[in-house]
C-alpha cells in the first residue's frame, strides 16, 4: 500500500474527514474474524450496516457477530492511521532506536549514580582523614612561622631598645656639653664685649681729647696770626698718630676695610706692621676683585695671593683680566670657591676650565661671558659642578647645540636657576630643547641682543621649564604675541621686552589672564602697545614697576583706565618717557590713585603744563621725578619746591628755567636734593 505521508494535505484531510481508516479497519476485522464464503456480499452488507449506524458511532468490531467477538483489547485506536501513515507521530525505526538508547542510558545512569554514591562515601571518609592530617600539619607550620616572626620581632625590639638607650645617653651627654659650652660662650662673650666696650670708651676719650687739642691748636694758630706751617703740620701728624685704629675690635676693623678696593687694601698693608696685620684678617679675603687692578698687579702677585688665601677664598672676579693660563690654573687650589667671574678674559680657554672644574666642585655662580669656550667646557659643567645655580654664557659663540646637549650628562645641571644666553646667535630651536631637557628648574632667563630668537625657540624652552618667573628679552625683534601665549604655563613675575614692534595689545590680554602675580613690567620702545594694553594691566594687584617708555601710542584714556584698577595702589615706579600724548589729566589721575608712587618719569611729555606740575605736589610719596624736555618754567619749579619728600629732580632741556627759578628753589628747599639741569637755557 502506498504511503500517504508525503501525499497532498488535501488528500490527507479527505481521509480523516470521511473516516476512511476506521471503515477499512472495521471491514477488515470482520472479514478476518468471520471468514465469510462470499466476501463481497459480506462487505456489501456490512457497508449498509455502517451507513445505518453512522460513521460517528463506528467501532472496530461492528462487523463481527456478538458471539464471535474475540476477548482481545484493541492495540491502537490509530492502527489504520498508522497503516495509511496519516499521523505525523508514527513510530519509526529511528524513533525506536532513540527510545532504546534513551532507556539504556537512563539505566546506565541510575546504576552509575548508585555506584558513585557508594564510591563517594568511601572517598569522603578518606578525604576527611587527609584533611585532618593537613589541618594538623598546617597548624604546626603556622605555629612555627608565628614563633619565628615573634622571635625576630623580639630580637629587633631588644636591638631598638638598646639603641634607644644609647641614643638617650648620647643626648644627655650632648645636652650637658651644650649647657657647658653655652655657659662658657656667654662668659666669653661677656668678657669680649666688656673688653670691646672698654676699648671703644678708651678710643672715644682719646678721640675727644685729640679733637679738643686740635681745636685749641687751630684757635691758637688763628690768634697768633698763623705761625709757621711746618711746625703746625708736624704737631698735627703727632696728634694724629695717637689715634691708632689697630686697637679697635676685629669686627670694627673688618667693617672699615671691607669698603676698600683690593688696591687700597694692599696700600694700607704697606703703612706699618700694625696695619699689615689688620689687612691680613681671614674674613677680608673671602672675596677678591682683581678686575679693579687688572692693569696694575702682575700675574706673580695674583698667584701668591691665591696660594696664600686659597682656603678662605669664596668669591673671585677676574673680569677683563689678561692673565696667563698658569694663573687661571692656580684657581683650582681654592677648594671652597663658590663664585667665579672670568667674563671678558680673552686668555681663558677650555683647558683652564678643566683645571678649575676638577679643583672647585662647589661653584654656585659661574660667569663665562665673552670668552672663547667651546663644547669641551660645556661637557665639564654637568660633570663637576653639581650644585651650579647661576650660569652666564653671554656672547660665547664658539659652542654649538651639541654643547647644550652635554648639560644633561651625568647628574646634569638640574639645580640651575639663572641662565644668560645673550648674544648666542648660534643656538637653534633644537638647542633650546636641549636646555629644556637638562635645566628644568630655571627661574630667571636673560636673552639679549639675539636677533635669531623666534617664537619657536621660546616654545621649545617652556615645554619643560615651567618655573620661569623672570624673563628678559631685549634686542629680539622677531618675538611676537605667540611667545606670551607659550609662556602661559609659567608663573611670571618679571618681564622685560625692549625695541620690539611685533608685540601688540594681544600680548597684554594673555598677561591679564595668565600672570596675576606680575610685579615688574618693562615694555620700553614697543610701538604696537596702545591704550587697550593699559586697560588689560589694570587688574594686576602685585604690580609695582611699570616701564612704558617710548610707547608713543599711549594716551590719557589708557592711563586713566589703568589707574582705575587695583594695580594703581601698589605701583612704585612708573616710566612714561616720550609718551607724547599724555597731558595734565594723566598727572591729576596719578595724584588721586597712586599713594605709594616713588619714581615718576614724564620726560618729553610736551602737553604737560603748569597745572599738571601742581598735581605732582599732591603725590606725597614721590621721591624722584624726571621732567626733562617738558614745558616746565620757573613757576613750576617754584611749585615743586613745596614737595617735602622729593630727593631727585631732573629738568634737563627745559629751556624756560632760568637762574631766578633755581635760586628760589634753593632758598625754599629744606632737604638735600639731586638737581639735573643739563642743556637748560642758562646752563
Amino acid at each position: 500500500m502506498a504511503s500517504l505521508r508525503n501525499a497532498n494535505p488535501r488528500l490527507k484531510n479527505y481521509f480523516k474527514e470521511n473516516y476512511i481508516p476506521q471503515v477499512c479497519e472495521a471491514l477488515l476485522c470482520g472479514i478476518l474474524v468471520t471468514c465469510p464464503e462470499d466476501p463481497l456480499r459480506y462487505l456489501e452488507g456490512m457497508i449498509m450496516v455502517i451507513i445505518k449506524s453512522g460513521l460517528q458511532n463506528l467501532l472496530w468490531d461492528i462487523c463481527i457477530a456478538p458471539s464471535m467477538k474475540p476477548n482481545i483489547r484493541r492495540l491502537s485506536e490509530t492502527y489504520l492511521e498508522q497503516l495509511f501513515e496519516l499521523d505525523d507521530q508514527l513510530m519509526t525505526p529511528e524513533l525506536m532506536i532513540k527510545a532504546c538508547s534513551f532507556y539504556t542510558g537512563h539505566l546506565v545512569k541510575s546504576h552509575f549514580c548508585t555506584w558513585r554514591d557508594v564510591a563517594r562515601t568511601n572517598e569522603n571518609v578518606a578525604l576527611a582523614e587527609k584533611m585532618n592530617r593537613a589541618v594538623t600539619c598546617y597548624n604546626f607550620r603556622l605555629q612555627k612561622s608565628v614563633f619565628h616572626h615573634w622571635h625576630s620581632y623580639m630580637e629587633d625590639q631588644k636591638e631598638k631598645l638598646k639603641n634607644t638607650l644609647l641614643r638617650i645617653q648620647q643626648i644627655i651627654y650632648c645636652h650637658k656639653l651644650s649647657i657647658i659650652l653655652t655657659k662658657w660662650r656667654n662668659r666669653a662673650r661677656l668678657k669680649s664685649k666688656k673688653k670691646e666696650d672698654e676699648l671703644i670708651l678708651k678710643h672715644e676719650l682719646q678721640f675727644k681729647k685729640w679733637k679738643n687739642r686740635l681745636i685749641l691748636k687751630r684757635a691758637a694758630a688763628e690768634e697768633s696770626n698763623f705761625p709757621e706751617q711746618s711746625s703746625s703740620e708736624g704737631s698735627l701728624v703727632d696728634e694724629t698718630l695717637k689715634c691708632d685704629i689697630s686697637l679697635l675690635p676685629e669686627r670694627a676693623i673688618l667693617q672699615i676695610f671691607i669698603y676698600l678696593s683690593l688696591k687700597d687694601v694692599i696700600i694700607c698693608g704697606q703703612v706699618n706692621h700694625a696695619w699689615m696685620l689688620m689687612t691680613q684678617l681671614n674674613s677680608l679675603w673671602n672675596a677678591i676683585d682683581f678686575s679693579t687692578v687688572k692693569n696694575v698687579i702682575p700675574d706673580k702677585y695674583i698667584l701668591s695671593t691665591l696660594q696664600r688665601w686659597r682656603l678662605n677664598m669664596l668669591r673671585l672676579n677676574f673680569r677683563g683680566c689678561l692673565l696667563r693660563p698658569k694663573t687661571f690654573r692656580s684657581v683650582s687650589h681654592c677648594r671652597n670657591l663658590q663664585e667665579l667671574n672670568v667674563s671678558d678674559c680673552p686668555t681663558f680657554t677650555d683647558e683652564s676650565m678643566r683645571h678649575i672644574s676638577e679643583g672647585c666642585p662647589g661653584v654656585l655662580y659661574l660667569n663665562l661671558s665673552n670668552t672663547t669656550i667651546t663644547n669641551r667646557t660645556m661637557r665639564l659643567l654637568p660633570r663637576h659642578f653639581h650644585n651650579l645655580q647661576n650660569l652666564s654664557l653671554a656672547y660665547c659663540r664658539r659652542f654649538t647645540d651639541k654643547g647644550l646637549q652635554y648639560l644633561n650628562l651625568g647628574n646634569g645641571c638640574h639645580k640651575l636657576i639663572y641662565l644668560d644666553l645673550s648674544g648666542c646667535t648660534q643656538i637653534s630651536v633644537q638647542g633650546f630643547r636641549y636646555i629644556a631637557n637638562s635645566c628644568t628648574g630655571i627661574t630667571h632667563l636673560t636673552i639679549n641682543d639675539m636677533p635669531t630668537l623666534t617664537d619657536n625657540c621660546v616654545k621649545a624652552l617652556v615645554e619643560k621649564c615651567s618655573r620661569i618667573t623672570s624673563l628678559v628679552f631685549t634686542g629680539a625683534p622677531h618675538i611676537s604675541d605667540c611667545t606670551f601665549k607659550a609662556l602661559s604655563t609659567c608663573k611670571l613675575r618679571k618681564i622685560r621686552f625692549e625695541g620690539n614692534k611685533r608685540v601688540t595689545d594681544a600680548s597684554f590680554k594673555y598677561i591679564d589672564k595668565n600672570y596675576p602675580n606680575l610685579s615688574h613690567i618693562y615694555m620700553a620702545d614697543c610701538k604696537g602697545i596702545t591704550d587697550s594694553s593699559l586697560r588689560s594691566l589694570s587688574p594686576l594687584r602685585q604690580l609695582t614697576v611699570l616701564n612704558l617708555a617710548n610707547c608713543v601710542r599711549i594716551g590719557d584714556m589708557g592711563l586713566k583706565q589703568f589707574l582705575d584698577g587695583p594695580a594703581s595702589i601698589r605701583i612704585r615706579e612708573l616710566n612714561l618717557s616720550n609718551c607724547v600724548q599724555l597731558s595734565d589729566a594723566s598727572v591729576m589721575k596719578l595724584s588721586e590713585r597712586c599713594p605709594n608712587l616713588n619714581y615718576l618719569s614724564l620726560r618729553n611729555c610736551d602737553h604737560l603744563t603748569a597745572q599738571g606740575i601742581g598735581y605732582i605736589v599732591n603725590i606725597f610719596s614721590l621721591v624722584s621725578i624726571d621732567l626733562s624736555g617738558t614745558d616746565i618754567s620757573n613757576e613750576g619749579l617754584n611749585v615743586l619746591s613745596r614737595h617735602k619728600k622729593l630727593k631727585e629732580l631732573s629738568v634737563s632741556e627745559c629751556y624756560r628755567i632760568t637762574d631766578v627759578g633755581i635760586q628760589v628753589r634753593s632758598l625754599r628747599s629744606s632737604v638735600r636734593e639731586v638737581l639735573t639741569l643739563a642743556l637748560c637755557s642758562d646752563y
